[in-house]
This record gives structure tokens, C-alpha cells and sequence, in this order.
């Protein structure tokens, strides 16, 4: 087993991953019902998406001798209705300062982040926006 879920009432659930013992708590968000006092599901999704990038990317950066510590992404999720659902997740992802790595080592680290596990288990219909944002 990967994890528990356990629902707190109140449109909340705390998700424990079980070899770690950490805790996520997940809301509604507001305009869902919701208090919007956490991640819902799917801006865990949507975020998921970037820490995956990010993972596949550091793996990669290790190979190549880059050190990508610092990197930060902002991520927007797009609902839509009929039925209610992520349509778009846009993400926009920092480099370091100073980080100077050639242009065929940045195409070898983008491609990775787009070959991730979640950006390849999301559906095709899902929109998926990304943008790199190298600091020259």
C-alpha cells in the first residue's frame, strides 16, 4: 500500500503516506463548497505535475553534473464544467541565477520534465502548458 485516506468531515481528508508516516490534508476549494484552507485533490494534481518535473529533471541534471538547487515553478490550474474537471494546468518554471548551462543540455532537461510519470499518466485532452524560463 502507497497510502490511507481518511475522511475528517467537513468536505476535508487526511492522506498519510504510509512508509514515511507524512501527512497531507486536503479541502474543498471555495468555489466548490469548500473553505479553500488547503490543496484540494486537484491542485495536488496540478502541483504534482511540477514536483514530478522536477524530480525527473534533478535525476538528469545529476547525470550531467548541473546543479539545478533553487528551481521553482508556479503552477495554475483551469477548471472546467460539464463535467466539472481539470482543463489546463500551466506551469512556469525559474532557473536558478547564475545557472549557465548550454542549449543542448537545456532541451535534454526540458524534454525530460515532459516525460515525467504524471505529465505520461495525464490524459491527452488535459491541457498542459509548460514554460522555461532560462536566466541568461
Amino acid at each position: 500500500m502507497t497510502s490511507q485516506v481518511v475522511y475528517s468531515g467537513n468536505l476535508r481528508t487526511r492522506c498519510t503516506h504510509l512508509r514515511s508516516g507524512q501527512d497531507i490534508i486536503t479541502d474543498a476549494p471555495t468555489d466548490n463548497h469548500g473553505l479553500g484552507e488547503a490543496f484540494s485533490p486537484t491542485d495536488l494534481m496540478s502541483t504534482a505535475l511540477a514536483s514530478c518535473m522536477f524530480t525527473i529533471m534533478g535525476i538528469k541534471a545529476k547525470d550531467l553534473n548541473i546543479d539545478l538547487n533553487g528551481m521553482k515553478a508556479e503552477v495554475l490550474k483551469v477548471m472546467a464544467d460539464q463535467p466539472r474537471r481539470v482543463s489546463r494546468i500551466e506551469i512556469e518554471v525559474s532557473f536558478p541565477e547564475g545557472l549557465v548551462i548550454s542549449e543542448k543540455h537545456r532541451k535534454i532537461l526540458e524534454n525530460s520534465a515532459k516525460t515525467c510519470p504524471v505529465y505520461l499518466s495525464l490524459s491527452e485532452t488535459l491541457e498542459k502548458v509548460i514554460h522555461f524560463h532560462w536566466r541568461d
